[in-house]
């Protein structure tokens, strides 16, 4: 298989990383970059451009771009960071001050630092909603507003895999008067240079490879770890925490679906290349090919300091969140201490390490079963890092 692009003297590791996804991890379509510094080190791509197409007929590409899953929630997160960096959210007011109906089930008290750090305690819908009910973003904010939580808000932290969508979404539109997607168009993918969207315009689709479920390969194996055993197992419970948050829009939406690529969902639908990503997130930490940066060195403090730690109600296993990532973990390694990100179920990957000057995004159209720590993305990250040392 040919693996294309470029990476810069010192990141060959990164290269060998990404043939090897190929050859032993069951590979089909995929592309990773790497910032350092505000400059690009690694942009490689290869494979089909979709998961049960051929690379003959219609190879991967340097600008195509997939559906990154739960990858978005770290862009959403990015939004609201950059509201309160600008004065106008307020992390430790209540939620309902910004947006009444949500005082309503006993969550009066919710701050928005709850959202962030997945301790609001609505992961779960008593009503799942539709695919079409959850791209209706007045719908969406009014199941959850109106839901009682599972959990006293700030008490405890469970990950809000689906309902995140609509408890960071409604937020921005309340503080701004402007839908998520098109905020963080405009005040984050435009400035950033960024091949990322959340709410894909139809001239983009094109674009756009399909993306289905693999298997992972048996010399992948010794891959597996505890906590993805006990993910899978909690799920595997229709009653389960874990099952009902995973579950909270029903039936699962068809990612290849125009219709769904164009909502709006913060927590799940996002679009982009492994180089957006990447550039997203080097533009939080400092300047990108000299252009602006994003958060202040004190927003980058507040993403990624510890504000959820230990067991996750939903996902069973011991997680950390700052306030809207998910930090270097047995759950979710990223590449140090440091860093600060969000996977996507199934295998994308996207973080920036400041300390380091490195971030990093990966996407593939090959989605596993795990949740947080995809085996091809973690052999990317340990290329990264021997490339550091």
């Amino acid at each position: 298989m040919d693996v294309h692009g470029t990476v810069a003297e010192g990141f060959e590791p990164v290269r060998d990383a990404f043939a090897g996804n190929f050859e032993l991890l069951g590979e089909r379509g995929a592309a990773v970059a790497v910032y350092r510094d505000g400059h690009r080190v690694v942009d490689l791509w290869g494979g089909a451009r979709d998961f049960d197409g051929d690379a003959d007929d219609a190879p991967w590409e340097r600008h195509t771009a997939q559906i990154v899953r739960s990858a978005t929630k770290g862009v959403a997160a990015a939004a609201l960071l950059l509201l309160h960096q600008r004065g106008e959210l307020d992390l430790d007011a209540p939620v309902g001050d910004h947006w009444p109906e949500y005082k309503a089930a006993g969550k009066e008290r919710t701050r928005v630092r709850d959202l962030l750090a997945h301790r609001a305690g609505v992961p779960v819908l008593d009503r799942p909603l539709t695919p079409a009910e959850a791209a209706d973003p007045d719908l969406g904010a009014a199941a959850v507003a109106a839901q009682a939580p599972a959990w006293q808000p700030g008490t405890d932290h469970g990950y809000h895999a689906q309902t995140y969508s609509w408890l960071t979404g409604e937020l921005v539109r309340r503080v701004t008067g402007r839908g998520i997607g098109e905020w963080i168009a405009d005040e984050i993918a435009g400035p950033a240079g960024a091949e990322l969207w959340l709410g894909l315009p139809a001239a983009e689709q094109a674009r756009v490879g399909r993306v289905g479920p693999v298997e992972a390969p048996a010399a992948a194996g010794a891959l597996r770890t505890r906590p993805k055993r006990a993910v899978s197992e909690a799920y595997a419970d229709p009653g389960s925490l874990t099952r009902r948050a995973f579950g909270a829009i029903s039936p699962l939406p068809d990612e290849n679906d125009p219709a769904y690529r164009a909502a709006v969902l913060p927590a799940s639908n996002g679009i982009a290349t492994a180089d957006g990503l990447a550039r997203c997130y080097a533009a939080l930490i400092g300047e990108v090919d000299g252009g602006r940066r994003l958060f202040t060195p004190e927003t980058v403090e507040l993403a990624r300091a510890e504000r959820s730690a230990g067991p996750d109600r939903v996902l069973v296993v011991a997680t950390r969140y700052g306030l809207g990532y998910m930090l270097h973990g047995s759950a979710s390694p990223l590449l140090s201490p440091a860093s600060f990100g969000h996977p996507g179920r199934g295998g994308a990957l996207a973080f920036a390490d400041p300390e380091s000057g490195i971030a990093f995004g990966y996407v593939t159209n090959g989605f596993r079963r795990s949740v947080t720590a995809d085996p091809r993305a973690q052999a990317l990250v340990r290329a990264v890092r021997t490339a550091l040392s």
